[in-house]
């Protein structure tokens, strides 16, 4: 339908007909969102399907698009459709932004690119909807048919590239969507282990991407013969140019799979201490327990020394040092330090705090409390800043001294200048 078209069944348009569409409209969006608030009463908010408030979903918007179609094809034939024809353009708009947008939001939820996207795809949702509505979407079709774009000895319009490019990105919205169900639904009741199920969801992904690519190239046209030039070029890419950033993500997944350091996981890198937080395929994130993260290539983790302190044991041992004067009771001392780490909540009971005499320093009898604690990524500092505070509470209790540090200077003999003078007196 053109312009013309639309105009003239504008001018078709009585009360009594738009009054009955409206009411055809209304039945359908009733239904569809009973149907929709029926089967998405149990499930999660971030539910593709059903989202956080049922209309916010994908199941509604299509329920009311599929039933507001069959009433318009229905109407065609006994009176002029206008409101039915609008209120299809606008439910199948709001079906293509919501699967855009929902499926993009589960896959990738802390990205900001998100919410451009979702806005790109809700604007030219919208103009092709209008565009639709009032005729007009066929001549500006057409119109984008008739410019022409040169690569060479190919000529391609920009309608092919639009299509093209609208094709892909749903094939590939459709790919992300079964690799997100893929991981929910399989890998998190079948895996365990959550670096396997990092890279088999990876993997599955990259897997269906590609073919999604594979498809959308093929449905506009494009020879996939040409692709193993292009293969070709990106092998010796990645031969010279790319072969750090191939050997990073060889890297990440070797890691994935060898399981030798995993997500939870405190690790020690060149001086770098913290928890690993994520495992991506071309770097690992490790959070300290001050809050700092460091982005470490998965390279470094293979061809460098990496101590893991949790791979045996996720016991963390922690030691406090101190001296006391020779005079205090070992004993007693031992008890404070003891009695001071069992006090915290944090600190294990088995293995136990344990105190030793370690050395006669010079200036007085050294200690070391040795402890241990399950839970690192809460901080170090402060309980070991509560434990300190404890053991000088106890000291100063006892009357137990903790000495500063002492010299003795012993003068054997003065030069005869440096002699003190006789006291004169004024």
């Amino acid at each position: 339908m053109d312009f013309s078209e639309f105009t003239q069944r504008l001018g078709q348009v009585h009360a009594r007909s738009v009054w009955i569409e409206m009411a055809a409209l209304l039945v359908c969006v009733a239904l569809a969102w009973g149907i929709a608030r029926w089967f998405g009463r149990d499930q999660p908010a971030d539910s593709i399907w059903f989202g956080g408030r049922t209309f916010d979903g994908l199941l509604f918007p299509l329920l009311a698009l599929t039933f507001t179609a069959i009433a318009r094809r229905g109407m065609l034939d006994l009176q002029p459709v206008l409101v039915l024809r609008i209120a299809v353009s606008v439910f199948l708009a709001l079906v293509a932004i919501r699967l855009f947008a929902r499926v993009l939001k589960v896959v990738f939820p802390a990205s900001a690119l998100v919410r451009l996207i979702e806005r790109t795809i809700s604007w030219l949702a919208w103009i092709a909807a209008v565009l639709w509505i009032v005729g007009l979407l066929q001549p500006v079709l057409a119109e984008l048919d008739s410019v022409n774009l040169s690569f060479g000895k190919s000529h391609v319009s920009l309608r092919t590239i639009f299509e093209g490019v609208l094709s892909a990105g749903i094939v590939m919205v459709i790919a992300l969507w079964v690799a997100a169900t893929i991981e929910k639904r399989v890998l998190r009741e079948a895996v365990s282990d959550l670096s396997m199920r990092k890279v088999a969801s990876n993997a599955i992904r990259a897997f269906l991407l590609f073919i999604g690519l594979l498809f959308a190239l093929s449905a506009v046209g494009v020879d996939l013969t040409a692709l193993s030039v292009f293969g070709g070029a990106i092998g010796v890419g990645l031969g010279f140019g790319l072969q750090k950033l191939a050997a990073n993500y060889v890297s990440g997944f070797v890691i994935l799979l060898e399981r030798s350091i995993r997500i939870g996981d405190n690790v020690k890198v060149d001086a770098f201490e913290g928890r690993i937080t994520d495992i991506k395929t071309r770097y690992t994130l490790i959070r300290a327990g001050n809050g700092r993260e460091a982005i470490v290539p998965n390279e470094s983790l293979i061809t460098s020394r990496v101590e893991n302190l949790s791979l045996a044991d996720r016991k963390f041992g922690l030691t406090t040092t101190l001296v006391v004067g020779y005079d205090s009771d070992v004993a007693q001392v031992q008890a404070i330090l003891t009695d001071a780490a069992r006090a915290q909540a944090r600190v294990l009971g088995d293995p136990a705090p344990v105190a030793w005499l370690v050395n006669f320093a010079p200036d007085g009898l050294e200690f070391t409390l040795n402890y241990w604690v399950a839970d690192p990524d809460k901080g170090k500092d402060n309980v070991r800043s509560a434990i300190h505070t404890a053991i000088l509470a106890g000291l100063r209790a006892a009357n137990i001294d903790i000495p500063f540090p002492q010299r003795v200077v012993r003068v054997e003999s003065l030069p005869a200048s440096a002699a003190p003078l006789p006291a004169t007196g004024l």
